[in-house]
């Protein structure tokens, strides 16, 4: 879908882009803003251009923990779209950002009438799901220093070297104590990888901050181009 900087509209066929393309709206996604929560029927369908939204799953404790990302490499509620419409977890907008916006129903509908969207979101799907897979193998086994390092590149994928936010929030999604972050990341600026100050983190040095994150990073992306290989470049795929 030409103009569209997000991956599964940039996908998307002609022909099948040109049904969707009337249906949909530009919004603005503001910090922090609920898009669904827990057993909440889901009304739309949200495809980010930029930005960062997050799955986060609350515990009875009141903590919570980050499951899975959702950039312009994706969408939230496309699943919940074609079955059910339930969100299982609270999906909040972690970085602000722009999105192209749809009703549920209507993605549906058109799904339903064109198997070529609608194989295309359910392989989006499967990628999604191997990212909450993905997260609850890294979470049980590797240490604050690799899982830190591992969530930096992901957010430096999805928004770049610039990313705003804070220590208490980077432990809220992590699931660990805010010390544990500080520690890390006074470690990391020590090493000249990251730079930090009031709530805004500098990647300097991407290559090591990718030799100390955990194989995870390296997981997700095997996982998407094995996935999306028929919708890749032949050099992307390999």
């Amino acid at each position: 879908m030409a103009g569209h900087t997000n991956f599964i509209l940039n996908t998307i066929e002609p022909s099948v882009a040109a049904r969707l393309q009337p249906h949909l709206a530009l919004v603005h996604l503001r910090h922090g803003q609920v898009l669904a929560d827990t057993h909440q029927r889901v009304q739309k369908v949200y495809f980010p251009h930029n930005g960062i939204i997050s799955n986060v799953v609350q515990l009875s404790n009141g903590g919570s923990i980050e499951t899975a990302m959702i950039g312009n490499d994706g969408a939230f509620g496309a699943g919940q779209a074609l079955d059910g419409r339930i969100s299982l977890n609270r999906v909040v907008v972690q970085v602000p950002g722009t999105a192209s916006v749809i009703e549920a129903g209507r993605l549906c509908e058109l799904a339903l009438a064109l198997p070529a969207l609608r194989a295309l979101l359910m392989k989006y799907e499967q990628f999604f799901s191997a990212q909450v897979q993905q997260a609850v193998a890294c979470n049980a086994v590797h240490d604050v220093q690799n899982r830190t390092c591992k969530w930096l590149l992901r957010m430096h994928d999805l928004v770049g070297a610039d990313l705003s936010l804070t220590q208490e929030f980077l432990a809220e999604m992590m699931g660990v104590r805010r010390t544990s972050v500080t520690a890390v990341a006074g470690d990391l600026q020590k090493q000249g990888m990251i730079t930090y100050r009031r709530g805004h983190i500098h990647i300097n040095d991407l290559e090591r901050v990718r030799q100390h994150a955990c194989e995870c990073d390296d997981a997700i992306h095997s996982h998407h181009r094995r996935i999306f290989s028929s919708e890749l470049p032949r050099s992307l795929s390999a």
